[in-house]
């Protein structure tokens, strides 16, 4: 499950890229101090749970567990990390904080705007790390990846992906459409697009035909589902911009 160590590297470099990228256009930046704290109070929490989420998912989508027993602990905190338990387990904990925190702010869109662009150069990751690669193929998309064998440029689709729903999502937020539901729309969407894009990816499908990141996928959709709904006519004001967490 490891990666070897130079190629780690680059994969850790693209990852650093990312979140450099939501460092510098600073999410949070519209807010006042205390609204400030507040946020970063929630979003403290809705990383160290998009931390455990993001091994969790590992564990059960490369190492099949509990369908076999699993004893490379070492090999699942050196390995990569997955990044629909992240945005699943994520979420989760943060709406799950919210009333204990008494959290007052709307859903943060500027966040969701950033997500998209921050993802998509993990996947580049992926691709020069060798992780994440697609089945074998000869097709006209094909690539050789750095294992030297012709695959489906898995992580480079998805990338593409994630760069378009960037696009898409700073189109809705210019046009003040979908105000403070549109991470939950980035929810449905990538979830979607994931049951699909796993038929293509070398990941154990014992799952009852599908692949565990398949599963959780279908959890992301209906999360966002339900907070697309819920949120529905919530007069969100725009001069107010979002808040809140991803």
């Amino acid at each position: 499950m490891a990666v070897r160590p130079d190629l780690q590297l680059a994969y850790s470099g693209m990852v650093l890229l990312g979140l450099i990228l939501l460092l510098v256009f600073r999410p949070a930046g519209h807010y006042g101090s205390v609204e400030r704290k507040q946020y970063w109070r929630l979003q403290f929490i809705t990383l160290f749970a998009a931390l455990i989420g993001a091994k969790f998912a590992v564990l059960m989508g490369d190492g099949r567990w509990p369908l076999v027993p699993f004893h490379d602990w070492i090999g699942l905190l050196l390995s990569g990390r997955s990044i629909v338990g992240a945005l699943l387990f994520g979420f989760l904990a943060a709406e799950a904080a919210k009333p204990l925190l008494r959290y007052p702010l709307p859903p943060n869109d500027r966040f969701a705007l950033l997500l998209p662009f921050s993802i998509a150069t993990g996947r580049m990751g992926c691709w020069m790390a060798g992780c994440c690669v697609g089945i074998e193929s000869d097709g006209p998309i094909a690539l050789v990846g750095v294992d030297g064998v012709s695959r489906i440029p898995a992580p480079l689709i998805e990338m593409a992906f994630h760069l378009a729903c960037g696009v898409l999502l700073i189109v809705l937020f210019r046009a003040r459409s979908l105000q403070g539901r549109l991470f939950a729309l980035y929810l449905v969407v990538y979830g979607a697009f994931r049951i699909v894009s796993e038929y293509w990816r070398v990941t154990p499908k014992d799952f009852g035909g599908w692949s565990a990141y398949q599963w959780m996928a279908l959890a992301m959709i209906l999360a966002g589902g339900v907070a697309l709904y819920a949120r529905r006519g919530s007069g969100i004001i725009a001069a107010r911009p979002a808040g809140g967490t991803a």
